[in-house]
């Protein structure tokens, strides 16, 4: 039973609030003493004087215990009404209440309304709150907290629950807890049904509308588009929006965020439907993209969001969902093979406006991801090429670790073009003024370049990417020549250099670099190559490149080729199709990068997944040639890349939860994509 009142007031106690006579008794005292002095009859006035002041103590004496005896009484009566006040009060308290054990969660006393609100007939005794309520939890008052963070739904009721921690002498740990509980059925229902019914907008966008429509005659194109509107009416039917086709090859769809999970769940099964049902003579499937905006302030900011949904999708190739609120980016789909769609009008304007920035900045510094590879640096010295023809002074940020091009480097730096260029993030900060420009080669995630500080430091920035965009990306860029269809960053720059540059103009040692990180990407032309990777390759070739040397750049040592041959044999088939392997040893990435390409040559291989301890962190490089999208299965474990080529870094977890998450991963991806399941015969 909870014990409620008010400290016991003692005689010594109440002295402190009872008047005092003392000082006005002394003073008549101090008269009669002076009296004595004075006058024939002073000895008999001060005798009656002293007389009076005495039976005036005795007197006021016995009145202040009186008076005291009545004032204790009184508190006493008072202190008794009140905690009677105080138990009724909690009796009929028009809240439910409950008293419990905050570490066992056993109920000491509850009011009748709490007792109605369990549905039960009688009082509690010994019975465990969570066994009467299942999603109750005490942690937020055990955490210092007043009010629960969540909504207890008890029946059809919703309660949200205010509580306070008690001291007590009859609880073994001296400390109990009270509960109030305040039913916000119709507040929660009000509040549920403004979330639900918030305006979502996407946009739908046919990403492949040119070579679907590409020599078809008008009444197949019609036929053919018909097909897709009706397709896209049929699966929106059931969320009640609000379609129109504002574009040739985009739709605008707003609905109420309510059917929005629906679409979350079955993800985004439209995509499937139009790739598989819709098809052209000649072989080309319909490929849709969605950007979705929710969350918005306004419908113009969710359209705004969706605009960005639809970049982000087309970044990363296509046939995809990309929903975007205010503080992230959700991904769904992206399962099928990549196709080519760039043209060379893009590569002129790219090239045309990279030339007129590099002639209107003070200097150029060039900056990659970190521990920079072939591909990187090429890139770098292609860009450290238009740079020089007009004439302006470049800088290449140099990697930490540059083991992966120790050999390039120093090819580059042997020449006169190249001293002084390569300099740490440090100096770049030092070199660097508010004209200057930074290009960014090779990555577009701001977490993964050489220095952020100095990406941050800068007002000018170019970037040049070829892998697809992931949830972060380097934005407000002044120029940004991102395409997800090309090989490498190597190929983009050798495209916008034959718009810049003469062939003369171009260092050999250029041309080998570039054409080395187009090699190492596309793995000697095998993977992720289109038709614009060889015109690329040809134009370094005519410009000097020797592939036997780019060839030499590409062997390695015996000892690396021990160790990539030794992560071979320990690989084994996780599934049909995709190889596994783990060392235990820490190798170079270049190394573990090595072997998941060589498992690739196995037959039957589609995919290969590598992990290895990289100090205190894992690294895991993934790789494919087949249907699996590699990127995608890395983005579960905070990577990214392209559908070929992608790799992760972990960090605060050992390697055996790192192989959990990394096979967990590729179950969830086979089991989104049945449709591109690896054939197990292969």
């Amino acid at each position: 039973m909870l014990k409620t009142g008010v400290p016991v007031l003692n005689k010594k106690m109440l002295d402190n609030y009872l008047p005092s006579m003392r000082l006005s008794l002394s003073l008549l005292l101090v008269f009669a003493v002076v009296t004595f002095f004075f006058g024939r009859y002073s000895l008999y006035l001060a005798i009656a004087e002293a007389s009076v002041v005495l039976l005036l103590a005795v007197f006021i004496r016995f009145s202040s215990k009186k008076r005291s005896l009545k004032l204790l009484k009184y508190i006493e009566s008072v202190t008794n009404s009140t905690a009677s006040a105080t138990k009724d009060t909690l009796l009929s308290f028009p809240l439910p209440v409950v008293i419990f054990s905050p570490e066992t969660l056993t109920v000491l006393w509850s009011n009748s309304r709490f007792i109605q609100l369990t549905d039960s007939k009688e009082r509690f005794f010994d019975v465990r709150l969570t066994d009467l309520i299942p999603d109750f939890s005490a942690k937020w008052l055990l955490d210092g907290k007043n009010e629960c963070p969540q909504l207890i739904t008890v029946g059809d009721r919703r309660y949200k629950i205010f509580g306070s921690l008690i001291h007590s002498a009859h609880e073994p740990d001296g400390v109990m807890a009270a509960a109030y509980w305040v039913d916000v059925t119709e507040y929660a229902d009000r509040s549920d049904e403004y979330l639900a019914s918030r305006p979502v907008c996407a946009i739908i966008m046919f990403d492949n509308y040119e070579e679907l429509i590409k020599n078809m005659a008008e009444k197949d194109k019609s036929a053919i588009l018909s097909a897709i509107d009706d397709k896209i009416s049929a699966y929106l039917a059931g969320s009640n929006g609000v379609l129109c086709k504002y574009d040739r090859d985009r739709y605008l769809y707003l609905f109420e965020e309510r059917h929005l999970n629906t679409f979350v769940e079955d993800k985004f099964t439209l995509l499937e439907t139009v790739r598989e049902a819709i098809k052209t003579g000649g072989g080309v499937h319909a490929t849709l993209s969605i950007g979705i905006g929710k969350d918005g302030k306004t419908l113009e900011e969710n359209f705004r969001y969706a605009s960005v949904g639809i970049e982000m999708a087309l970044s990363r190739g296509g046939d995809q969902a990309v929903i975007k609120n205010r503080f992230s980016f959700e991904f769904y789909g992206g399962l099928s093979t990549e196709v080519e769609k760039r043209t060379k009008v893009k590569s002129r304007v790219m090239a045309n406006a990279l030339g007129e920035l590099i002639s209107d900045a003070s200097s150029v510094i060039v900056m990659s991801h970190a521990r920079a590879d072939l591909d990187s640096l090429g890139a770098a010295a292609g860009i450290c090429c238009i740079a020089r023809k007009r004439q302006k002074r470049a800088y290449i940020v140099s990697s930490a670790d540059p083991s992966a091009v120790v050999d390039m480097t120093q090819q580059l730096r042997e020449h006169p073009e190249y001293r002084g260029v390569f300099i740490s993030a440090q100096d770049a900060m030092l070199f660097a003024d508010s004209k200057t420009l930074l290009v960014i080669v090779d990555t577009n995630r701001p977490e993964q370049v050489e220095s952020e500080a100095l990406l941050l430091s800068m007002n000018h920035v170019a970037v040049i990417d070829h892998h697809r965009r992931a949830a972060t990306y380097i934005e407000n860029a002044t120029l940004n020549f991102h395409e997800p269809y090309a090989s490498s960053a190597s190929e983009l720059v050798a495209e916008m250099l034959q718009y810049l540059v003469e062939p003369n103009d171009i260092l050999r040692v250029e041309s080998e670099a570039l054409l080395a990180g187009i090699v190492l990407d596309t793995k000697s032309f095998a993977i992720h190559t289109g038709s614009r990777t060889f015109d690329a390759a040809a134009y370094l070739r005519r410009s000097g490149a020797d592939t036997t040397d780019v060839k030499r750049l590409l062997q390695s040592d015996f000892d690396t080729t021990m160790s990539k041959y030794a992560i071979i044999r320990g690989a084994t088939m996780f599934k049909p199709g995709i190889a596994l392997a783990s060392s235990d040893v820490r190798e170079n990435r270049v190394i573990v990068a090595q072997a998941a390409d060589e498992l690739l040559n196995i037959a039957g291989v589609q995919a290969s997944f590598v992990v290895s301890p990289d100090g205190d962190d894992v690294f895991i490089s993934a790789r494919s040639i087949g249907n699996v999208n590699a990127q995608v299965i890395m983005e579960k474990l905070g990577g990214g890349g392209n559908q070929s080529t992608a790799g992760a870094r972990v960090t605060g977890m050992r390697q055996a939860e790192v192989l959990e998450q990394l096979k967990a991963a590729i179950d969830d991806y086979i089991d989104a994509s049945a449709h591109t399941r690896l054939d197990e015969n292969n």
